[in-house]
């Protein structure tokens, strides 16, 4: 069966690399591996690092050794989007490249140091990203390209482990999630084009967290206890509790697991957030030397824990082979875990996330760093109805002249039809409930309201 996919993805243009990769996984399948890791446990002390050992001992002059790489692959589709996410407006006029080209250009300019940016595009968000950056030429004056295409695996039927056919070629393939990167920076050239440029730390993080910010601490301290990996995590709270944790095997070593890759029998201690403390904020930081050992010493191959992610594409049931990046810090000995504040973890993955970042409750400073308001020690939680507000289009147009003042708020509920009109402030705890469709302006709100 192999066969058919090795040769539909020669007929695509994949590289060998990329090939031998899927055949790695595709064989594991077959075998009835499912991707489960169990019998895991919490990590130890010496295996974390606290965000306060780092302070005051940043240096900028690891700058011009820092290379920063953006995921930049999703559409949005889960908030309504049909284009590259990073593209939609975020704080004011400025969307997610806004901010990230900006944040760059500001360290090249008040630094010196020629910071490389790249982003790991998709075949849907290349073009776009590409097209909309051009308004800043001096992004373009670095040594290394601005982006570069995530690659793509065949899907697999359910029955028989067979391609998947179907009519929109598209559909035959799926994003073999972003534990590809590593496959693609070696097999495009760009591991060893940044290493031969002087390149020794990546800082890889999701284009859509905006807490995601250079800090050149981080490349110090891994410098100077030689460490080849580092994956910043956050406390889990009641709201992580379904993501993937921190933990470790039997061997002491690191892992990433996700609740795709737990046995069911272990879901309740999955979600058990005393026990299993922290999750991944999927900011990574990476030694490109260390990288490139593996590689050689691997045979040229970054295998990552499996997740067969199951799917049901056109009725056919279907499997996607994916990675998760963050699993890589199983692969390096002496990895480390960074406990950082919650302030580097500001992720837009749903309208709800949205809204609170387009409301006075954050603001960019002059870093173009998005930051809590000032005197503020913790983001307003916001709940929104999603049969009203869960696309952009359907938030937008309840929020078209303007949004509410969060700054003071700790809680913003809403369940209903609600639009809102200029000067509205939330205090504490709001909860607005509404049976017909309402629209609240130029009101203090508090507590619980009924319409």
């Amino acid at each position: 069966m192999l066969n058919l996919f090795v040769k539909a993805m020669k007929a695509e243009g994949l590289s060998q690399m990329v090939i031998r990769t899927f055949s790695a996984y595709y064989e594991a399948l077959v075998k009835g591996e499912s991707g489960k890791i169990s019998g895991v446990q919490a990590p130890g002390a010496e295996q974390l690092i606290g965000y306060e050992q780092l302070m005051g001992k940043e240096r900028n002059d690891l700058l011009k050794s820092i290379a920063v790489i953006k995921l930049n692959g999703g559409l949005g589709t889960s908030m309504g989007l049909s284009q590259a996410k990073s593209l939609l407006p975020v704080k004011g006029n400025m969307n997610f490249l806004d901010i990230i080209t900006r944040q760059i250009l500001t360290l090249r300019s008040a630094l010196g140091y020629p910071v490389q940016l790249m982003f790991m595009n998709s075949f849907a968000t290349e073009e776009d990203t590409i097209k909309y950056l051009a308004k800043y030429p001096d992004l373009f004056k670095q040594d290394l390209p601005l982006s570069f295409v995530q690659n793509k695996f065949p899907r697999i039927t359910q029955d028989g482990f067979l391609p998947f056919e179907h009519p929109d070629k598209q559909q035959r393939w799926n994003p073999p999630g972003h534990g590809d990167i590593f496959t693609a920076l070696s097999e495009k050239g760009i591991l060893d084009g940044l290493i031969a440029t002087g390149y020794r730390y990546a800082f890889v993080s999701n284009a859509d967290n905006l807490g995601a910010s250079v800090d050149t601490a981080i490349a110090a301290y891994m410098e100077e206890h030689n460490i080849p990996f580092v994956m910043e995590v956050c406390k889990r709270t009641e709201m992580d509790k379904k993501g993937g944790h921190l933990a470790v095997d039997s061997s002491d070593q690191l892992l990433l697991r996700e609740i795709a890759q737990c046995p069911p029998s272990e879901l309740d201690d999955f979600q058990n957030i005393d026990k299993f403390s922290y999750f991944n904020t999927n900011n990574l930081w990476i030694d490109l030397k260390a990288l490139e050992w593996h590689l050689i010493t691997n045979d040229n191959l970054m295998l990552l824990p499996l997740i067969v992610n199951p799917k049901t594409v056109d009725g056919t049931p279907v499997f996607q082979l994916e990675t998760a990046m963050g699993a890589a810090i199983s692969s390096f000995t002496g990895a480390k875990a960074l406990v950082v504040p919650r302030e580097r973890f500001a992720p837009v993955k749903k309208t709800t996330d949205l809204l609170a970042i387009w409301s006075d409750a954050y603001e960019l400073n002059d870093q173009y760093q998005i930051q809590l308001k000032r005197g503020l020690s913790s983001a307003p939680l916001v709940e929104l109805d999603a049969t009203y507000y869960d696309t952009i289009d359907k938030l937008s147009s309840r929020f078209k002249d303007g949004v509410p003042s969060l700054m003071a708020c700790k809680e913003l509920r809403i369940k209903g039809d609600v639009s809102f009109g200029a000067d509205v402030i939330c205090d504490g705890r709001v909860s607005i409930t509404a049976e017909t469709p309402t629209r609240i302006t130029n009101r203090l709100l508090a507590g619980e309201l009924r319409y």
